[in-house]
């Protein structure tokens, strides 16, 4: 973490409620829910709903933001990256089961 003092008049707008995008991820059958949140609401609300409304599942929330026409997000906090991608020590596994399966062979009664 780089923390730096800032000048607050390098800023030309701001914008007192935001829109937040919040994605709720089902890893069992790679799909996702998603929902934009958007009012007179702090992302204090935004993140107590998502921990309340996620269940067993895993989710990232996001501010919604456009620049130049363009929309984007910016993650708050949550899953980082690809929610189904399969996590390296499970494809290290695989790989080592792989490996040792080669160098052993199969079993041959004798």
């Amino acid at each position: 973490m780089d923390i730096r003092g800032v000048d607050p008049r390098d800023t030309t707008w701001e914008l007192d409620h935001a829109r937040y995008r919040v994605y709720f991820w089902d890893r069992a059958n790679a799909v996702s829910d998603e929902y934009e949140i958007s009012g007179e609401v702090d992302v204090e609300e935004v993140l107590a709903w998502a921990a309340q409304f996620a269940e067993e599942h895993r989710y990232t929330v996001y501010v919604s933001v456009k620049t130049s026409g363009d929309s984007g997000l910016i993650r708050l906090t949550g899953v980082l990256g690809d929610p189904f991608a399969r996590p390296l020590s499970a494809a290290r596994d695989e790989q080592a089961a792989e490996s040792a399966a080669i160098r052993i062979g199969p079993f041959t009664p004798g």
